[in-house]
């Protein structure tokens, strides 16, 4: 939703996926989602050991750069096999240059003939109301899926055309963005984090 009352909140990521996929999710929300790198904010490192601590991170240095309240996610694949790999580095996987096809095809290699093998999303997601907030706004998800060989679909990014959901019989990537949302792990955080912020009064919403 926005409109006169829209609150402008940052998101910190260069990820246009994910910006298209939160605007979606937050649809009802009273804000106006502009990411970070539209206002000519830097990546904030991400040296943390936790996707919270990477979260919570992003989103004090958008918030300090831009002045504007913030929503920061740290999300990632995590594979149990491999002793949770590849978890908080699941964009930088085969590098810190990596791209979505580097990283499936080390996961792929690194995962050999243990396919389809056990695997889920993890998401969370993070508001802030200034760079400074005490008490941050915090959501978290999981989905649950498994890893195959072949990939399967076009839409989504990352490892969605590995990621099947098994009850469907359908990757990530051959989902819909509504159903996807409807069901990921990023879509599950955003609902959590819609109701907390209502939970917590749209003033703090509207907080600058």
């Amino acid at each position: 939703m926005v409109g006169e009352s829209s609150t402008r909140v940052v998101v910190a990521t260069g990820n246009t996926g994910k910006v298209r996929e939160l605007a979606e999710a937050l649809a009802r929300l009273p804000f106006e989602l502009v990411a970070q790198g539209a206002l000519g904010i830097e990546a904030a490192p991400e040296t943390a050991c936790t996707f919270l601590e990477n979260a919570l991170g992003k989103a004090r240095h958008a918030a300090a750069e831009s002045g504007l309240p913030a929503i920061a996610d740290d999300s990632g694949l995590v594979v149990p096999a491999l002793g949770g790999v590849p978890g908080i580095h699941s964009a930088r996987f085969a590098g810190a240059a990596a791209t979505d096809a580097d990283n499936n095809a080390k996961l792929l290699r690194e995962l050999g003939t243990n396919m389809p093998c056990a695997a889920y999303f993890t998401c969370c997601l993070i508001y802030i109301a200034s760079p400074a907030d005490p008490a941050p706004i915090v959501a978290t998800a999981r989905w649950q899926g498994q890893i195959i060989s072949s990939p399967r679909g076009s839409n989504g990014f990352g490892y969605d055309p590995h990621f099947l959901v098994p009850t469907l019989g359908k990757t990530s990537a051959q989902l819909p963005l509504a159903e996807k949302n409807r069901l990921s792990h990023r879509g599950q955080a955003c609902r959590q984090l819609a109701a907390l912020l209502a939970e917590n009064g749209r003033t703090r919403a509207r907080q600058r």
